[in-house]
């Protein structure tokens, strides 16, 4: 089955997550992208950590089934080669630092006088304007920004999300413009730039808490694990020293709860806890009863009774449960994929069954340099003195 990005090509002078991540999920839709890599060291989340068989997690995750070339883009002779690149390129993404692109000359503005089809998209921390626009933007420092901490964590200490959600962000929505952009290029035949920001990706995905802070209003509390607003909805402890997640959604399922999971129906008509609002406010002390049910059960039997009353539930899982989980192997989720160390295991991207994603190999440094530029035209003696002076 024909995958549908085949025949589109994206150049990406791109490095840690945002930017990698947008293009990956191009590449599994069966797009051809080379990755512009800087001689000698590269993206620089390759060196981030040594996780996966010497290996950068951060890279892994991000960087399968594209071409490494490396590229000195300051170089005065790497023009000849960005111009021909790009001359069969259907998308360019950047990264860079702020203004960097426009200093290359490889600004929209610019490009588009040669490049009419050409769709560039711009990622960065703040956008292409505004007064944060050369501002240093890394993903916490986002999230930050964003209010993400102000409603994450506990009473006491703010927390950030465990993974890059603000590059996450910024790379799906990078990724959903891209889609949207070569639509809207097969019906006008013209290419177009996207300015997509890390903050404005993020404050989109803050809208509830915005709304609930709407015109001064209190905004939701930090609350750890918990619901803000919703309880019981939350973490639990049970007597093995494992924690059960839960959430009730309406009184019906509070009065089965109460009955068949805390097996206490009269508590579902105690005053304090009758509405939802009643338990958030008494929280505390419905926690304490809550947990000396639980403190008679497993985990895995407090998840029976709540399975069997139907109320949602979860495991509390480990990164090492996860690796095994039931579901992700039922479904055949994993597959595996060819590296510099070795045949990794690499989870299919989300989806249905269309196609089959492309899942090729992650890219050794430089990789695809000389097949690259080969491609393009350039002789065999021409790459070999670039590479002596520095250019590749």
């Amino acid at each position: 089955m024909h995958r549908p990005l085949e025949g589109i090509t994206v150049v990406s002078l791109e490095q840690a997550i945002a930017a990698p991540f947008a293009t990956r999920q191009l590449a599994d839709l069966g797009a051809r992208v080379i990755k512009i890599e800087r001689p000698g060291v590269g993206d620089f989340a390759r060196a981030y950590d040594d996780r996966v068989d010497g290996l950068a997690s951060h890279f892994v995750w991000t960087n399968r089934s594209k071409q490494s070339v490396t590229l000195d883009v300051k170089h005065a002779q790497a023009g000849p080669v960005l111009e021909r690149l790009l001359a069969q390129a259907d998308v360019l993404v950047q990264n860079l630092a702020p203004g960097a692109a426009e200093r290359l000359g490889l600004s929209y503005e610019r490009l588009r006088e040669r490049h009419e089809r050409l769709i560039v998209c711009d990622i960065s921390g703040y956008g292409a304007d505004g007064p944060y626009r050369d501002k240093k933007a890394y993903d916490l420092l986002v999230q930050s920004e964003a209010g993400f901490l102000s409603v994450t964590g506990t009473p006491e200490q703010p927390v950030k999300a465990g993974c890059s959600i603000a590059d996450i962000a910024a790379g799906m929505y990078a990724y959903s413009n891209i889609l949207a952009a070569l639509i809207q290029r097969g019906k006008t035949g013209r290419g177009c730039r996207l300015d997509i920001s890390m903050l404005e990706a993020m404050v989109e995905w803050m809208g509830f808490p915005l709304y609930y802070a709407y015109q001064g209003a209190s905004p939701p509390p930090r609350a750890g694990a918990a619901h803000a607003t919703i309880y019981p909805y939350g973490p639990f402890p049970t007597g093995d020293g494992k924690t059960v997640m839960l959430g009730l959604q309406n009184e019906r399922e509070w009065v089965v709860f109460c009955s068949d999971v805390l097996q206490q129906p009269a508590l579902a008509a105690d005053p304090r806890f009758a509405t939802n609002s009643a338990r958030s406010a008494n929280r505390e002390a419905l926690r304490t009863l809550i947990e000396q049910a639980f403190a008679g059960l497993d985990a895995e039997q407090a998840i029976a009774r709540l399975e069997a009353a139907r109320i949602a539930n979860a495991h509390v899982n480990t990164m090492h449960d996860v690796w095994t989980h039931p579901q992700l192997a039922a479904r055949g989720r994993w597959q595996t994929v060819a590296s510099p160390a070795g045949m990794l295991p690499a989870l299919l991207p989300p989806g249905g069954d269309a196609f089959d994603a492309r899942m090729d190999p992650i890219p050794a440094l430089g990789e695809h340099t000389d097949s690259v530029l080969a491609e393009l035209g350039f002789t065999a003696p021409q790459i070999a003195q670039w590479r002596a002076q520095g250019v590749v």
